[in-house]
């Protein structure tokens, strides 16, 4: 089956969802074009270390794993639980994310049979990529009202350029997925944040702490932060809003960087969570793409409202589409508010659908 790297968005994501469907079905893939839309096109270190995480996980025979590569082949076996660890700098030292790693790793994991247990090494709160913050506060609740149990614990910050960050997860092994109804978020209830700083001044993660309460006083809104000096081997910043719904839950985060003001990662934070606020929506645009998988492998119809369809979300949609014989209803336009919603096939922890 060959899997066009460069569809929609063009990125990595194409290339991790393709691999966890194909070690599900135990179909082999050759994926072509690897993101494509990228500045950098082919496989970076974060991602040949999902992909070479994956081989092993599934007893993969690999083709074209290389850095840079744009074309690789991916024929798994099946799933096998047990206790791994992959760190990205074996690849390149580099502050890859392994958030996406976990992302990549975990359908397989679920469905391996018997528990794992994980340590992953590069960077946790990097660009572009989900905080294993963000994982263990926002992605892995919704996921456990699925029936799919997993925790993510950082146990050392990794930030951009050096990395060296730490993670320990646990997935417990699954029969089957949950369908989940995510339209009405319900009432609002608060707000939980944290304000973080590695190896720098405690007054920066204060500033970013101030400047987004003096925000949230504006819309008579309040939370409750918590300043965190992180053990990290590099130095960074990071600020994290959990907001919880009666019946959702969503999260906003944005870092520093050299020369970047701590007034100035606050808003950009706000600002997201001010939008996602104000849509009335139950899941924020960067969850929404991360369910679909589990929504397509639960058993019945699963939908949620979100803050925005994003190009990403249509992407991982085509991408679940080749591999199973699902839909996704998509209503709303690119870059505005919209409901998802799928009938799952109600895959059964087998190398083949029930």
């Amino acid at each position: 089956m060959v899997i066009d790297g460069s569809y929609g968005e063009g990125g990595g994501q194409i290339l991790r969802t393709s691999l966890a469907m194909a070690a599900l079905l135990g179909r082999d893939i050759e994926i072509v074009n690897i993101r494509r839309g990228r500045k950098n096109p082919g496989l970076q270190p974060q991602h040949l270390t999902a992909v070479r995480a994956m081989a092993i996980i599934t007893g993969a025979q690999l083709e074209g794993d290389a850095l840079g590569s744009e074309e690789m082949r991916f024929y798994p076996r099946q799933p096998r639980g047990g206790d791994y660890e992959f760190d990205v700098a074996q690849v390149r030292a580099s502050a890859g994310s392994v958030g996406l790693i976990f992302q990549a790793v975990a359908p397989a994991l679920f469905f391996a049979g018997r528990a794992s247990r994980l340590i992953l090494k590069g960077g946790t709160h990097v660009a572009w990529s989900p905080p294993t913050t963000y994982l263990e506060s926002v992605f892995l609740p919704v996921l456990t009202s699925m029936g799919l149990r997993a925790t993510v614990k950082t146990k050392q910050w990794g930030w951009y350029p050096k990395g060296g960050g730490v993670a320990e997860a646990e997935v417990a092994p699954a029969r089957s997925v949950k369908p989940m109804q995510l339209d009405d978020r319900g009432e609002f209830l608060t707000i939980e944040g944290l304000s973080v700083v590695s190896n720098l001044r405690p007054s920066i993660a204060e500033r970013q702490r101030d400047r987004f309460l003096r925000r949230l006083k504006e819309k008579g809104l309040r939370a409750e932060f918590e300043i965190l000096q992180a053990p990290s081997p590099g130095q960074g910043t990071c600020i994290l809003a959990v907001v919880r719904y009666e019946r959702a839950v969503a999260g906003f985060s944005a870092l520093g960087e050299a020369g970047k003001p701590a007034e100035r990662v606050a808003d950009e934070a706000f600002q997201d969570f001010d939008r996602h606020h104000n849509s009335g929506r139950a899941v924020d645009e960067h969850l929404a793409d991360q369910l679909l998988i589990y929504m397509a492998l639960a058993e019945g119809v699963s939908s949620f409202t979100t803050s925005q369809i994003t190009q990403h979300l249509l992407t991982n949609c085509w991408v679940i589409e080749q591999f199973l014989p699902v839909k996704f209803k998509i209503e709303g336009k690119q870059g505005e508010v919209g409901r998802v919603e799928v009938h799952g096939l109600g895959y059964a922890g087998s190398m083949n659908p029930r």
